[in-house]
């Protein structure tokens, strides 16, 4: 459960209720995707979840924000995360066709098992107060570590070409958004 130091409001309370339920759904999801002899395809199962979850954070985010900075970016990421998941459902059938030896389903699977179990530690525990959007960006930075760590453990083996393109995306933008997002808690006092 979250750190919680002060006495929170009802609206918090609110922010944080949602957002604790966003985050069961996609811990629930992400474990519970039926694992194949295909990265390209384990890699798309888990992160269409992932990905669902950061929209629905940022919509929680926007029914109580009216920081501008943070209005932007998660307008942001809810119109690229819905189209990184309209892109990998539209590759996952060619890509589920790459296969890889169960060694490397085995080496790819221990190190996403340890991503996942970080960033559901991390983002479970971030600290939470009564300033709704430094909640939001501490909880969305370690989900963004999560897709960077996913993506370049992914990027270590045989997989779908397509979804390179995408793996390199999700690094770039997702790594550009946390140095944002640590400017802009840097700036509210976080």
């Amino acid at each position: 459960m979250m750190n919680r130091t002060c006495q929170l409001s009802n609206v918090t309370k609110d922010y944080l209720a949602a957002y604790q339920k966003i985050l069961f759904c996609m811990m629930q999801e992400m474990n519970g995707i039926w694992m194949t002899d295909s990265i390209s395809r384990n890699f798309i199962g888990q992160m269409i979840p992932h990905h669902r979850a950061a929209i629905e954070m940022s919509k929680n985010l926007l029914r109580y924000t009216t920081n501008i900075p943070l209005q932007d970016l998660a307008s942001r990421m809810i119109t690229e995360q819905t189209r990184g998941i309209a892109d990998m459902r539209r590759i996952e059938p060619q890509c589920g066709r790459i296969c890889n030896s169960r060694q490397e389903l085995a080496g790819y699977q221990r190190r996403i098992g340890q991503v996942t179990r970080n960033m559901f530690r991390s983002m479970q525990q971030a600290c939470a107060d009564n300033l709704v959007n430094a909640n939001y960006i501490r909880e969305m930075i370690p989900h963004h570590r999560g897709a960077v760590e996913m993506a370049q453990a992914a990027l270590r083996y045989n997989i779908c070409p397509d979804l390179k393109l995408i793996l390199c995306s999700i690094i770039s933008a997702q790594e550009q958004e946390i140095l944002l997002m640590q400017r802009l808690l840097r700036c509210m006092g976080g």
